[in-house]
C-alpha cells in the first residue's frame, strides 16, 4: 500500500486491531472503529498470549491450571472486546507464541491486513504487549501502516475519533514520501485540513540571508508539489517549513495547529532494530510517546 499514486484513495479493507486489554488499547479501539466505518472495512481484534516467567517455575500441575486460568481471562477479556465491534464486520483470535513479531507477521499475511492498530503505555514491560519497545518494533517492522495511539492522547477529547487537522512530516527522501498518499486520502476521507511540514537542521555555517531564504523556498515549493492541483480543491493544503529538531518540530507543531493525526514514513529496518527513520534513529518514537493525537507510520 506505501506505493500508492499520490491523490489516489487509498483502500483499506482490513484492520488489524492489536490489543493487551490494558487501558491504551481501549483508548485505541474507537479509532479502529472509526476508520472501518469510514472505509468500510472488517476488523480483526488480535491478542498474543505472552509467556508469564512465574507460570514456568512452578510443578507442571500448577503450571497447566494457571496456563489455563490466563487463556479463560483472555477469551473473557476479548468477548468484551467483540461486544464494542457489534454492527461491525469482525473477527476475533487469541495465539499463544513466544514473542510478538513472528505471530504478528504470520496473522497480518493470513488476514490480508491494510492497517494496524494499537495503544502504547510508551514504556516497557514484561507483561504488557503494545509496551514501548514492541510497539516500536511493529512499526518499524510492519510492512503495512500502523496507527500508534501514545500516552498522551486522551480519547475522550478526540471528538469520536474523527480527523479533521492532518499533519503530514517529510524530508522528501523515498520513505517519507510512502506516507504522502495516505495523509491525502484520510485528508480527504473526514474532509479535514491538510498541513505539509519539513523540518531543516540548524547547522553551523548554514546559508544565511537570501541563500537561507531560497533554501526556504524551494522546501516550501517540494511541499506543495506533493499535493496535486485536483486534491487543493478539497483539502486546503498548507505548506510549512521550520528548523531545528524534527521530532521536537513535529511535536510542536501538532500541538500549535491542533492536529488530530500526525502522519510520518519510517525506513526498513533491513533486520536491524537499531536502523534508523528516515528523519533521526529516534524520531518516530519520540513523536508516538510525545503526541497528543494519534500518529500514523508507513514503512517506506
Amino acid at each position: 500500500m506505501a506505493n500508492a499514486a499520490v491523490g489516489a484513495r487509498i483502500s483499506l479493507r482490513n484492520i488489524l486491531y492489536l490489543t493487551d486489554f490494558s487501558e491504551p488499547s481501549e483508548a485505541a479501539m474507537p479509532f479502529a472503529i472509526s476508520i472501518a466505518r469510514e472505509y468500510g472495512a472488517k476488523i480483526y481484534a488480535y491478542h498474543v498470549l505472552l509467556p508469564a516467567v512465574l507460570t514456568y517455575l512452578t510443578t507442571p500441575e500448577m503450571m497447566e491450571t494457571a496456563l489455563a486460568s490466563q487463556e479463560e481471562a483472555a477469551r473473557e477479556n476479548m468477548r468484551r472486546v467483540e461486544s464494542q465491534l457489534v454492527g461491525l464486520p469482525h473477527e476475533s483470535g487469541i495465539e499463544r507464541a513466544a514473542e510478538i513479531w513472528s505471530s504478528l507477521e504470520e496473522t497480518i499475511k493470513n488476514q490480508a491486513i491494510d492497517l494496524i492498530v494499537l495503544g502504547t503505555h510508551g514504556r516497557t514491560g514484561t507483561q504488557k504487549l503494545l509496551m514501548g519497545s514492541v510497539a516500536e518494533e511493529v512499526f518499524r517492522r510492519s510492512r503495512v501502516p500502523v496507527l500508534t495511539i501514545g500516552p498522551a492522547q486522551h480519547g475522550s477529547a478526540h471528538k469520536a475519533a474523527k480527523f479533521r487537522r492532518v499533519l503530514y512530516a517529510t524530508d522528501f527522501t523515498p520513505e517519507s514520501l510512502a506516507a504522502a498518499p495516505y495523509a491525502l486520502s484520510i485528508a480527504q476521507e473526514n474532509n479535514a485540513s491538510l498541513m505539509l511540514l519539513h523540518v531543516m537542521k540548524e547547522l553551523e555555517g548554514q546559508p544565511t540571508g537570501r541563500a537561507a531564504q531560497d533554501s526556504k523556498s524551494n522546501a516550501l515549493y517540494q511541499l506543495h508539489e506533493i499535493v496535486p492541483a485536483s486534491a487543493e480543491l478539497w483539502c486546503r493544503p498548507e505548506a510549512i517549513v521550520q528548523y531545528g529538531n524534527s521530532a521536537e518540530q513535529i511535536l510542536k507543531t501538532a500541538k500549535e495547529r491542533e492536529a488530530d493525526l500526525i502522519v510520518l514514513g519510517v525506513r526498513d529496518p533491513r533486520g536491524l532494530m537499531g536502523a534508523a527513520t528516515h528523519l533521526e534513529r529516534t524520531t518516530a518514537h519520540k513523536v508516538v510517546v510525545h503526541a497528543t493525537c494519534p500518529v500514523l507510520t508507513v514503512r517506506g
